[in-house]
């Protein structure tokens, strides 16, 4: 009884997010459906090899946050406006987040001013929907081409070399494993609306 439909669409324009948000609209009238788990993972690191005073082009930096903030607040208010408080249906928002919502990192001013943004917009969330689940969920650092790009692009020589030393060290996790995490987490379903977690807190 599974059924996929994937949506190609490019959520850094707005044309993109109309398409994402019109498919959105029509999939959630489906009456049918008992339970809404929307997750935002759509994100990206920003260019980290410049640091904060490199950062003087509006355009870029206006970008990056339509990308990473804007479209991430679109999408699931659509979501969650399209699904609406269904008697009897739970639902639940995940947004990934990151250590890097908490802590500043050299060289990756967009990356943290992003990913501490959409913590916060999920923490009102939360607040203005009590009916809601809410979720930002930092999944440790995992072994992908992001990670590859923090050991090999990014502007600080010690935060570089520190990723470096994640690799070699076999720090790095498998997005499978947090994934598991992740949906234990979501199964349980004792955090508090609106939490931060991060996967070694689990």
């Amino acid at each position: 009884g599974l059924r996929v439909q994937c949506v190609a669409a490019d959520l850094g324009c707005e044309e993109g997010l109309r398409r994402a948000g019109a498919a959105l609209r029509e999939l959630l009238q489906d009456a049918s459906f008992g339970r809404l788990l929307l997750v935002n993972n759509a994100g990206s690191l920003g260019d980290v090899s410049k640091s904060f005073l490199d950062l003087t082009d509006l355009e870029e930096i206006n970008s990056y946050f339509s990308f990473n903030i804007s479209s991430a607040l679109c999408l699931t208010s659509t979501a969650l406006r399209a699904f609406g408080a269904r008697p009897g249906c739970s639902r639940t928002v995940v947004n990934v987040s990151s250590l890097c919502a908490r802590e500043p990192f050299r060289s990756w001013a967009l990356y943290c001013a992003g990913k501490a943004a959409r913590d916060m917009l999920f923490r009102v969330l939360a607040l203005e929907e009590p009916g809601l689940r809410v979720l930002s969920y930092a999944p440790g650092p995992l072994d992908t081409d992001m990670q590859l790009l923090a050991r090999t692009k990014t502007g600080d020589a010690g935060v570089r070399q520190q990723f470096q030393r994640m690799r070699e060290n076999g720090q790095l996790l498998d997005s499978s494993v947090s994934a598991q995490k992740l949906l234990r987490l979501l199964q349980e379903d004792s955090f508090p609306s609106g939490a931060h977690v991060d996967f070694y807190d689990i």
